[in-house]
């Protein structure tokens, strides 16, 4: 599976940006899908991520009520809409798909495919 993520720019905080991630080979919709950012100097953390049935889906705590994942199994993407963004969203933003389990949906371990990684930069 290759991911190509996009939607990353320059904003200014309360604003909202849209994050696409297009996937190519592979069964899309066989795989579980997340969203991963690496601040400058941090390592990378789980954002959110959206399980390949059910629909269910997963956050961290500091995205809770602001971001949205979604999918559309149709067209192989994945988005991550994120409203009301903050100076410290600013970070580069990875897609990554893979299968996993409920125990390790929060992990980079845990995916096998990664896109290139799209930045987003929230200025104050």
């Amino acid at each position: 599976v290759q991911l190509q993520a996009s939607g990353g720019g320059l904003v200014q905080a309360g604003s909202s940006l849209r994050l696409s991630c297009a996937a190519s080979g592979g069964t899309f919709s066989r795989y579980d899908l997340g969203w991963f950012r690496q601040a400058p100097g941090k390592e990378r953390e789980f954002v959110a991520a959206a399980r390949w049935s059910g629909g269910r889906t997963y956050y961290t705590d500091s995205v809770k009520g602001r971001f949205t994942i979604s999918r559309d199994n149709a067209k192989n993407m994945v988005y991550l809409q994120m409203n009301s963004l903050k100076p410290e969203d600013t970070a580069v933003y990875y897609c990554a798909a893979g299968r996993t389990i409920v125990t390790t949906i929060r992990s980079g371990i845990a995916y096998d495919y990664w896109g290139q990684g799209t930045l987003v930069t929230v200025s104050s």
